[in-house]
């Protein structure tokens, strides 16, 4: 609910923000072989195809985890989301974060504070940190809530010994729910943290795609230039199902009951065809140009930035290559290197159209 609630709240503020009507100045650019009637079904085109490669991203690893190979504890399940970790790193240091620093040093923002410090690197910075902050607060919370849940347990088990001596005399075995009585530093708690951990991950990641994503959608959906559109269809497409493909990994290892993974698994499908329906409502009073759309972009994508770049290499890449199970295979890190840099370079050659 709390990610339905941040989508519709990015969705409502960057549609009130961005509906500027355009004015002649030196803002306003005429696109290339503007054709709206053309670009418009291609814009049709694009919601299907980006719908399409999104949904079979971020499905693939969710429904992979029913075939033995791509299980999380398989060692293939490491090089995909290597390859995966490295499309997010690549998606925040080459597509997002230039295109922050290209809408907050835009001319048309000169003559105000916008020119006098560089806001992308900064808010990228501290979307970073906040990510930290919010990745370890987090954590600990749920930790903490179900390391109590587990001492209650304990407690009221201890609370009733002729109970658990029937139990023992019949079972011939004492309670393993005792140890939670004791402390919560056992195997078991340790399963339950790592599952939390990854829980966490998820939801955090998904909260950075999907503010870039709506960006996305709504840039392509307001324009209205074939010549723009073309290149991006096909790009899209790919970036959206190599996201996908990191972002169902990280569901899978989070261990969601099904209702919440179906419920992540649609937001990151629609947002962008979402965001491109919220470009086409919005393109005849859209200026991309306009002082107001170029701050409202710049700072969403630098905190997307930020979130995406920390989330690749501290909360993926380092907690995967650092993984006992990878440490004790050179092999698999081997391949582990070389999935991670195809996924950089998959991801850093669609910079080239999108």
């Amino acid at each position: 609910m709390a990610a339905l609630w941040v989508i519709a709240m990015l969705f409502s503020f960057f549609s009130r923000a961005s509906l500027v009507v355009a004015e002649e100045s030196k803002c306003y650019k005429e696109e290339p072989c503007r054709n709206p009637n053309v670009a418009l079904h291609l814009k049709l085109g694009a919601m299907a195809c980006i719908l399409v490669g999104s949904t079979i991203g971020v499905c693939l690893p969710i429904v992979g985890r029913k075939v033995n190979v791509l299980r999380p504890d398989n060692v293939m399940f490491f090089v995909i989301k290597a390859f995966a970790s490295g499309v997010i790193l690549a998606t925040g240091f080459v597509h997002i974060l230039p295109d922050a620093f290209e809408s907050l040093d835009n001319p048309c923002l000169k003559g105000n504070a916008w020119e006098h410090f560089p806001f992308a690197g900064f808010i990228a910075m501290m979307a970073a940190v906040g990510s930290l902050m919010l990745d370890a607060m987090a954590t600990g919370y749920y930790q903490r809530a179900d390391c109590n849940k587990n001492l209650k347990v304990g407690v009221a088990e201890i609370s009733h010994p002729e109970e658990d001596n029937a139990m023992e005399q019949e079972h011939g075995s004492h309670l393993h729910t005792h140890g939670y009585a004791h402390g919560c530093n056992n195997m078991d708690q340790e399963s339950v943290s790592s599952l939390l951990r990854h829980r966490v991950i998820s939801q955090v990641l998904e909260l950075g795609i999907l503010a870039h994503s709506i960006i996305i959608g709504v840039s392509l959906g307001a324009s209205e230039s074939p010549c723009t559109i073309r290149p991006l269809v096909a790009a899209l497409t790919c970036h959206q199902l190599f996201e996908g493909m990191g972002l169902g990994g990280c569901i899978v290892q989070a261990g969601f009951k099904n209702r919440s993974t179906t419920i992540m698994a649609f937001l990151f499908s629609v947002t962008t065809p979402l965001g491109i329906a919220v470009g086409i409502a919005i393109a005849s009073a859209y200026n991309q140009n306009s002082p107001t759309a170029l701050i409202v972009e710049g700072l969403l994508y630098s905190a997307s930035a930020g979130i995406l770049i920390y989330m690749s290499l501290v909360d993926l890449l380092a907690a995967d290559l650092l993984n006992a199970k990878m440490q004790s295979s050179a092999t698999l890190q081997l391949w582990a290197y070389i999935a991670l840099l195809l996924g950089i370079s998959a991801m850093s050659l669609l910079a080239r159209w999108a």
